[in-house]
């Protein structure tokens, strides 16, 4: 369920919250114990209605405490989200500099929805246009060759847990990952989680002052938002978000850093899946979810 609650913000990095609680089953909706006090509860749940979905948001304002949890504790599909993070984690690895180290690579490494490094296979790509096209476009062969580079999925999942994230479960790579199975905790994790990672990379001192540049103006300029969390938020709010699709059940999510005018960064995360295997996403219910956010800060 939801709440409202205004609390200290503190774990990984300088300005981060403190470390996922143990997630809950996938089918299960978590809450606090104030939730029946709240009056978004019901907002969500109409969505979920609206939508025949089961739907996790997490929200913190940064400069009062101020939080939302509907099944903040929930397992979902991250898919694609985990790019933004996995950016993040060679950002913090290589430094800016190390960014310009040159990845080869053949037609084998191209996989579905790789339409930046399919242009490039008789160059190669730097690591920085991997990540450019990993987090703007969401490629998945660019995410693949990122893994690669960190040690694969579970050396990324360590990196995580080295944040404090206890909860995520990474095992394998585009676009294996993206193929949710709610009976299995492969490649899921919560959105109270994977808000606090990305606000550790984006807002935290996780990465130094040029690396957690140029990951926000990745995250700024992506591309594949402007139907999700963005189109909930009031315009003149700028953005920073990372979306993604799972290729079963209609999982759709998106996480993001917003900045509202003359005030501190929320940091937002929705998770959502629709009820039956073979049904569509809709971006309308991230979006709408991102408007009950919007009007409760």
């Amino acid at each position: 369920m939801i709440a409202l609650t205004v609390a200290p913000v503190a774990g990984c990095g300088a300005d981060t919250s403190d470390s996922s609680s143990p997630a809950a089953p996938v089918s299960s909706t978590t809450s606090t114990a104030t939730a029946a006090a709240t009056p978004y509860t019901s907002q969500f749940k109409q969505l979920e209605k609206q939508f025949d979905a089961r739907l996790g948001v997490y929200a913190v304002d940064t400069g009062n405490g101020q939080e939302i949890a509907y099944n903040a504790d929930a397992r979902f599909a991250y898919a694609s989200t985990f790019k933004a993070l996995a950016c993040g984690a060679v950002l913090r690895q290589k430094k800016l500099p190390g960014m310009t180290k040159l990845i080869k690579y053949s037609t084998a490494d191209l996989v579905p929805n790789s339409p930046v490094t399919e242009k490039h296979v008789a160059t190669g790509m730097t690591l920085s246009a991997l990540c450019d096209a990993t987090v703007r476009y969401s490629d998945n062969a660019a995410a693949n060759l990122l893994f690669t580079e960190l040690g694969g999925p579970k050396a990324l999942d360590a990196i995580l847990q080295g944040l404090g994230d206890t909860v995520t479960q990474m095992e394998n790579i585009e676009p294996t990952l993206s193929n949710w199975d709610p009976k299995s905790t492969s490649d899921t994790s919560t959105p109270r989680a994977f808000a606090k990672n990305l606000r550790a990379y984006v807002l935290g001192n996780v990465l130094d002052a040029p690396e957690r540049t140029q990951l926000t103006t990745w995250l700024k300029t992506n591309t594949t938002g402007d139907t999700m969390i963005r189109a909930g938020f009031p315009k003149g709010w700028v953005i920073g978000d990372k979306t993604g699709s799972a290729s079963t059940y209609g999982g759709r999510n998106d996480i993001a850093v917003v900045w509202p005018p003359g005030r501190a960064p929320i940091v937002v995360a929705v998770f959502s899946n629709r009820r039956t295997a073979e049904a569509e996403k809709d971006d309308r219910l991230v979006a709408g979810a991102a408007k009950v956010v919007a009007s409760t800060f």
